[in-house]
């Protein structure tokens, strides 16, 4: 692709398909693979625009981002036209409040990805890229949106037998108050890495009516994450005993609020009782990393049997973490003595609002 072209005072008002509900949207409205975005369009202002031809502002997100000002106490809106962007996409710590927009009529018709893993070795010749380093797009930036588009990490897991660690990251966020509505994540091993600046710093982020799918870990991270109305895709491996685990939360024991999923989704093509709802993450064995997550008002598939949570490797249980579920329905939705369950008074407090309102009260619908 081509950089960016010289351009004048943008003014113009454009028309973007936005998702905007609303109320609340229910599991079943949650962006699928081939589902459309109908949910209205509104006229909003770009600042700046991208497409695969010069009658865009920039034809690559990544010049558009450079372009962008520092320092905004406001939203500065990219709006992306249909197409793909293979590139790899970094938003600086130096510029908050940037929003992505897609202006295609569904979420798949505005791409962005690349296709590194933590195997693939470095141009430069200096190793390899790691987990952090494979992501195709990286968040530093706080109070980022994304509306309406696909994120993804295309990495060939077939194709490069000789690359061994595999996790391939979509999308790291390390950011506070980030928004995601109708957006899609793809791809396998480690697909979505919500992290934070440090192992005691928060980082609060919100996913609404969104699409997700992976094979091995592909939630994880320390982040706060809240996913709402979301479906939640675990890819099968080709297993018939184990085909991976959806959440591998590193929550700081400080932070009672890790990953809570409400009235999402959980869906696979993988034989039943295969797949694990999580395990708990222990980045360098740290021992105060005990991880936090909630799947509550759901629907569950039968992929998901008896034992929903696994231990991690290094001896580090499931059952001293703290994970958790509270009325879900399905196939899968069992009740055993492995799957501990929260009761209304515990759950009544376990709501989106208190996992994300902080210090400073954020609420992204506001």
């Amino acid at each position: 692709m081509r950089g960016a072209r010289p351009t004048g005072t943008l003014t113009a008002a454009l028309a973007l398909a936005t998702v905007l509900a609303a109320a609340l949207p229910t599991a079943a409205s949650a962006v699928g693979p081939d589902d459309r975005l109908d949910r209205g369009h509104a006229a909003v202002r770009a600042d700046a625009t991208v497409g695969p031809d010069r009658r865009a502002d920039f034809t690559t997100v990544q010049a558009a981002i450079d372009a962008a000002p520092e320092g905004r106490t406001s939203p500065w809106v990219i709006a992306l036209r249909p197409g793909t962007y293979h590139e790899v996409v970094k938003v600086p710590a130096t510029k908050p409040f940037l929003t992505l927009v897609g202006t295609g009529r569904r979420a798949q018709d505005v791409v962005v990805s690349y296709d590194n893993a933590n195997g693939t070795p470095k141009p430069d010749g200096s190793g390899t890229h790691g987990t952090s380093g494979s992501a195709s797009v990286t968040i530093d930036g706080a109070d980022f949106t994304a509306r309406n588009l696909t994120f993804a990490n295309t990495f060939d897991e077939a194709a490069h037998p000789e690359i061994t660690n595999r996790q391939a990251v979509a999308v790291l966020t390390r950011a506070d108050r980030l928004v995601f509505d109708g957006v899609r994540f793809l791809g396998n091993q480690d697909t979505l890495y919500v992290n934070s600046t440090a192992a005691d710093v928060v980082a609060r982020a919100s996913f609404r009516d969104c699409y997700v799918e992976g094979d091995v870990d592909f939630v994880f991270g320390r982040a706060t994450a809240v996913f709402e109305g979301c479906e939640i895709r675990s890819l099968t491996r080709g297993s018939t005993t184990n085909n991976g685990y959806v959440t591998a939360p590193s929550t700081s024991v400080a932070n009672p609020y890790g990953f809570l999923f409400t009235r999402c989704r959980f869906t696979s093509d993988a034989p039943d009782g295969t797949v694990f709802l999580g395990r708990p993450w222990h980045p360098s064995n740290d021992p105060n990393a005990i991880g936090q997550v909630l799947v509550r008002d759901s629907w569950i598939g039968a992929h998901v049997g008896g034992t929903a949570w696994s231990d991690f490797s290094g001896g580090w249980s499931w059952r001293d973490a703290r994970f958790a579920e509270h009325a879900n329905r399905g196939p899968g939705a069992l009740v055993t003595d492995d799957r501990p369950q929260l009761t209304p008074a515990e759950a009544k407090d376990r709501t989106p609002r208190a996992y994300l309102a902080g210090a400073d009260g954020w609420s992204p619908r506001r």
